[in-house]
């Protein structure tokens, strides 16, 4: 990969990298159908990590020219002549017919996913937006990760991640991802619950305007535990973890009963809201929001977005998907990524203005025996 220019300039475009996802799901789809938005494609630069046979085949399924340009995925680059580009991997070969999990596509989408993080940490790309992987291809792959969020926060060394959804007025992280239901017992601690807790504000100040974000923390059991009667994860580690958030300044409440709270929520009473477990917080964020949810994992130090569904295999190739969510991926990356830069842009200022402060011969007093013109 190429090395990037000054990415923090004001006058640079942004870039943005999107991974194509399964080569047999709907990514090649939606992607195409995005981007073919002259409102998106105005925003920034875009590089598509992925295969330009399933792209070339999308797109003509849907009666449309191709709009990019071509180029090997060896040689990844800011400064591409043309608005899309499509970074190819042609050395994996998916049939355009083959609509169904596969280990070829598993390591195909992996490595998509792969580069794509290696150029967002070498600044060749300003933020990632991810196309569905199937996570039964990644297993047949040989892999462990079991989605994305996990893929992306090991290839960052990073020690701290969380699942944030944006779904209309709905702003949800959840305490526990990939997990199965009665698994959830035994990783459930203090710290599971107060990091998205902490992230989540971070997220929440950092990209969405929100001065003093206020918290929202739904409960494990039915009716939050009912003082107990229905389990003491409440007593034990939830409340505890709203303690601990409360003594660093975030301003946060519950555990209340998750039934109710998330209605409270879409009226706009809280900020965010901290889900348990995925689907206490995906149900909500699905109903509200189903064809244009986002998923964006926070506590790396790259952005990365994606639609919030899967690979949808039963539509895949039959020009039906609906590109709405890639489309609000999109466009929440870049609102990311310019406010990631005027950020660097406001903490580099201090440091050129004192480099230009005067010194201290510049600004000594003249001696007595000089005039003063």
């Amino acid at each position: 990969m190429n090395g990037a220019t000054d990415r923090n300039s004001t006058d640079e475009k942004l870039v943005i990298g999107i991974t194509m996802g399964d080569p047999g799901g709907i990514g090649p789809e939606i992607i195409v159908k995005a981007l073919a938005d002259p409102q998106v494609r105005r925003q920034a630069r875009f590089i598509v990590f992925g295969m330009a046979e399933q792209l070339g085949y999308a797109a003509d399924m849907i009666e449309m020219e191709p709009f990019w340009l071509r180029h090997q995925h060896e040689k990844i680059s800011r400064d591409y002549p043309r608005n899309v580009m499509v970074a190819d991997y042609d050395d994996y070969q998916v049939p355009t017919w083959l609509h169904s999990p596969g280990k070829v596509s598993g390591e195909a989408s992996i490595r998509f996913c792969r580069d794509a993080i290696d150029a967002a940490m070498d600044g060749i790309i300003d933020a990632m937006v991810t196309g569905p992987i199937s996570k039964i291809s990644w297993k047949m792959a040989g892999v462990t990760w079991p989605g994305h969020t996990e893929m992306i926060a090991s290839r960052c060394k990073s020690p701290r991640k969380a699942m944030m959804f944006v779904a209309g007025p709905l702003k949800m992280a959840l305490a526990t991802i990939h997990e199965g239901l009665f698994a959830i017992r035994h990783k459930f601690t203090i710290g599971c619950v107060f990091e998205p807790i902490d992230l989540l504000n971070t997220a929440l100040k950092e990209y969405f305007g929100i001065e003093k974000p206020k918290i929202a923390v739904a409960g494990l059991n039915p009716h939050a535990g009912e003082d107990g009667q229905f389990g003491d994860e409440e007593k034990r580690i939830i409340s505890p973890a709203i303690s601990l958030a409360r003594s660093v300044g975030i301003d946060c409440c519950g555990p209340f009963p998750a039934d109710t709270l998330f209605i409270h929520a879409a009226a706009g009473e809280f900020d965010g809201v901290v889900a348990m477990y995925h689907d206490q917080g995906l149900i909500p964020v699905k109903l509200l929001a189903f064809n244009n949810a986002v998923n964006i994992t926070v506590g790396i130090p790259i952005i990365r977005t994606s639609p919030a569904h899967g690979t949808a295999f039963d539509i895949a190739g039959k020009g039906l998907a609906d590109a709405s969510s890639m489309k609000e991926a999109i466009n929440i990356a870049v609102q990311m990524a310019r406010i990631k830069r005027q950020s660097a842009q406001l903490t580099a200022q201090p440091t050129e203005q004192s480099s230009k402060q005067p010194t201290r011969s510049q600004t000594t007093k003249p001696d007595a025996d000089q005039t003063a013109d």
